[in-house]
């Protein structure tokens, strides 16, 4: 890992990241009460569920008076497709982006001029806070167009006064040849997707620690501890925990600091956040594990009021920052495998295929009905120095993974060493898990 900047050059890019909690709480009180008579004024959806919920945008006195408030879900947004969630006239969008829609509509966010003000604010922020300064050359990953990734990062990096190269997915290739030749300092792309990068790089015979990278902005992915200490000693950087969703806005909701590396922070002066228990709703307190909620608390075009991310973490206390942390996202609620009565998320298993020393981080789940009972059968490639790796060997590590899993997950698996290649590479976000019980 690349040595850390000079306690000095850890100055806040703006004023309110080191407020005391007395102003962060007015502030997200003050901006909490424009936001729900915001929403409650100008959007349909939001005027008839808090109405049908006996809530009214006076009712909040404290920041505990939100939990009286109805939750926003996906289902919401799509039901109200393309624009209804909007709460601002058509001539003040300037732009759009949406989810995927591939398992129904997609999710459409807009954006007025202040909104992408905003973002590209907090982005420059965030990018700020892993260690960019104005003059560092910005390589960009994130896929651009609809998926808010690439214009997210790309805004924010412009604001923070970088050179950005909008490089976007694909293009293995190139992206190596453009990083080996511009040596930016700092990349931003999907983690799943650098891993590809560095197999490129090794097959190129070029040394991904030998670029100049020393800072990587990480996200719209869950990745673990281990993932991030298998990127950083692969490409001798320091690997940054980047966090956000295209509903609440995009990249840049969240962010870790170079100078700890403990979760990201949580830009509370923008997004009020709530962890619940996803079967019941109830809030849970600060520490506790459950689904992470947002209340946007600025956005003009598309208000957000208790939306439900289905993403598991818990919040932390602050430490680099006067604002609150969140602890790496451990999966979905809406991903969670139950296999034979048992809940298991893919992290899981990633963390466990990425502590054997002879396994890539390339792997695929594969979840079956074998009569009346769930089949798992786990794609995993060797790393490339263990690719002529003996049978017998190759056995050894299948079975200790295998046990490890049923230690440590407590589920019995099938673990097949496929050919180096094998599992399929994604250009974006990484698919892990193929569940065949919902098929037929």
């Amino acid at each position: 890992m690349v040595a850390a900047r000079s306690a000095t050059a850890y100055e806040p890019y703006e004023p309110i990241e080191t407020a005391s909690r007395d102003q962060i709480t007015a502030l997200q009180i003050e901006r909490l009460r424009w936001s729900l008579q915001h929403a409650y004024a100008n959007v349909a959806h939001y005027r008839r569920k808090f109405d049908a919920h006996g809530v009214h945008p006076d009712d909040l006195k404290t920041l505990d008076d939100l939990q009286k408030f109805p939750f926003t879900a996906k289902d919401d947004l799509r039901a109200n497709y393309p624009f209804a969630m909007f709460a601002v006239p058509r001539d003040q969008v300037i732009r759009v982006h949406a989810s995927s829609g591939t398992t129904g509509h997609p999710t459409v966010v807009g954006y007025t001029r202040k909104d992408i003000d905003m973002w590209a604010t907090l982005m420059a922020r965030s990018i700020h806070a892993a260690g960019g300064r104005r003059g560092d050359l910005v390589h960009v990953g994130y896929g651009y167009g609809l998926f808010t990734g690439g214009l997210g990062a790309h805004y924010g990096a412009e604001r923070l006064g970088c050179m950005v190269i909008p490089m976007s997915g694909g293009q293995t290739e190139k992206q190596v040849q453009l990083i080996v030749d511009f040596r930016p300092e700092i990349i931003m792309v999907t983690p799943s997707y650098l891993l590809n990068l560095a197999d490129e790089f090794k097959r190129q015979g070029v040394d991904p620690a030998s670029t100049g990278l020393r800072v990587g902005l990480f996200g719209a992915e869950p990745w673990t501890q281990q993932m991030r200490l298998e990127i950083e000693g692969t490409f001798a950087i320091d690997a940054i925990d980047l966090y956000g969703l295209s509903e609440v806005v995009g990249p840049g909701v969240a962010s870790e600091c170079i100078e700890s590396k403990d979760g990201p922070v949580i830009w509370e002066d923008h997004f009020y956040p709530e962890i619940i228990d996803p079967a019941t709703g109830e809030v849970l307190p600060d520490g506790s594990h459950g689904e992470l909620v947002f209340t946007s608390l600025s956005k003009e075009a598309l208000p957000v009021i208790r939306y439900r991310t289905r993403d598991l973490t818990r919040i932390l206390p602050p430490t680099a920052r006067s604002m609150r942390r969140i602890d790496k996202i451990t999966g979905r609620s809406d991903d969670m495998l139950i296999i034979r009565g048992v809940n298991v998320f893919p992290s899981q298993v990633e963390e466990l295929i990425l502590k054997q020393p002879k396994l890539s981080p390339h792997y695929l789940i594969e979840v079956s009905r074998d009569g009346h009972l769930d089949a798992v059968a786990i794609d995993v490639e060797l790393k490339s120095e263990y690719r002529a790796l003996p049978a017998f060997e190759k056995e050894h590590v299948a079975r200790t993974l295998q046990r490890h899993i049923k230690s440590f997950v407590g589920i019995s698996t099938e673990v097949r060493i496929v050919d180096i290649g094998g599992i399929e590479r994604s250009l974006g976000k990484a698919r892990r898990v193929v569940d065949n019980r919902q098929r037929g």
